[in-house]
């Protein structure tokens, strides 16, 4: 369990996935990934799964070289489908994340504090006999019910996962997680505001709300979905393309911020920005006043400005 100093004004989260080390990895990109991950100077690093291409022994290990280059901030990480071995039968029924836990890390479901934010690691990948689409099973939703109940008061609860476990808007395949819609409203009545993925290699950025309305008023979960961010198999409107996301939390808003790689810009530019307001009042600045006693002026504020920027 990592536990580390943030920011005071606001929480800045580095989200990336499928980097796919092996002979989809792109070095070009990747170091571009290094450089825009320093500038962004983030609180907390999330790379989502698919590390690797093939769970190979020399993949694994350049992705470890690659892993101690980033920020010397925390990182949560997940294992993905293709780190564990497809073809190596053997090695994937009886030790199928043997290397995974060699060069990345141990434990496979992890929870991650910082102040502000509780970051629970779901290990999707199912080396047995769902390979492609991955389970998260009873088990892990009940480690993250208690690992939420112990959150402190107004943490931001945050769910990170390879598989995605909503449908992409785009109608280009990719098929979510068995029983996603039960687990995003799962997690909704756990509190969790935030999940973050990869598997699809292009970006999704939406809400639970698109796919799953209900007919309560709760605000429903912000999804975030990075591209691939340093391999050569970007799919869809992402095809041949590389991205990740910066993720700005403070105590009113969440703000994703969607960068792409772009040879013209000589590395990773923004492309577009999210905005979602944290609880059901708060995008209005105050609270309503108790009792109805009288009539209060309620106003939505304007740009904030990001990190670096003058207010």
């Amino acid at each position: 369990m990592d536990t580390y100093v943030p920011s005071a004004r606001m929480l800045t989260i580095v989200h990336g996935s499928d980097l796919h080390f092996g002979k989809p990895h792109d070095q070009g990109v990747a170091l571009a990934f290094l450089e825009s991950a320093r500038q962004l100077r983030p609180d907390l690093i999330v790379l989502s799964g698919d590390f690797t291409q093939r769970a190979k022994v020399r993949e694994y290990q350049a992705a470890r070289d690659f892993l101690r280059r980033l920020p010397s901030v925390p990182l949560v990480v997940t294992p993905g489908n293709h780190d564990v071995p497809l073809y190596r039968v053997v090695e994937r029924l009886f030790a199928p994340y043997r290397n995974y836990r060699a060069f990345i890390r141990d434990e496979l479901d992890t929870v991650t504090r910082l102040p502000g934010i509780t970051v629970v690691s779901l290990n999707s990948s199912e080396p047995y006999r769902a390979i492609v689409n991955g389970r998260i099973g009873r088990d892990q939703l009940s480690f993250a019910r208690k690992t939420f109940e112990s959150a402190p008061k107004g943490d931001v609860k945050a769910v990170v996962a390879h598989h995605h476990l909503a449908p992409a808007p785009d109608y280009e395949g990719g098929h979510p997680l068995p029983g996603g819609g039960k687990i995003l409203e799962t997690l909704q009545e756990m509190g969790v505001e935030l999940v973050m993925g990869g598997h699809l290699h292009r970006a999704y950025i939406g809400n639970s709300l698109d796919v799953l309305p209900g007919t309560s008023r709760d605000p429903g979960i912000v999804i975030v979905q990075s591209g691939t961010t340093t391999s050569r198999r970007g799919r869809a409107r992402e095809r041949a393309r590389n991205s990740f996301n910066c993720i700005r939390i403070d105590g009113s808003c969440l703000e994703v911020t969607h960068y792409m790689h772009f040879e013209e810009a000589g590395g990773f530019a923004p492309l577009s920005v999210h905005s979602f307001p944290r609880g059901l009042r708060r995008w209005f600045g105050e609270e309503p006043p108790a009792g109805g006693g009288g009539e209060r002026e309620m106003r939505a504020p304007g740009p904030r400005p990001l990190r670096g920027e003058a207010p």
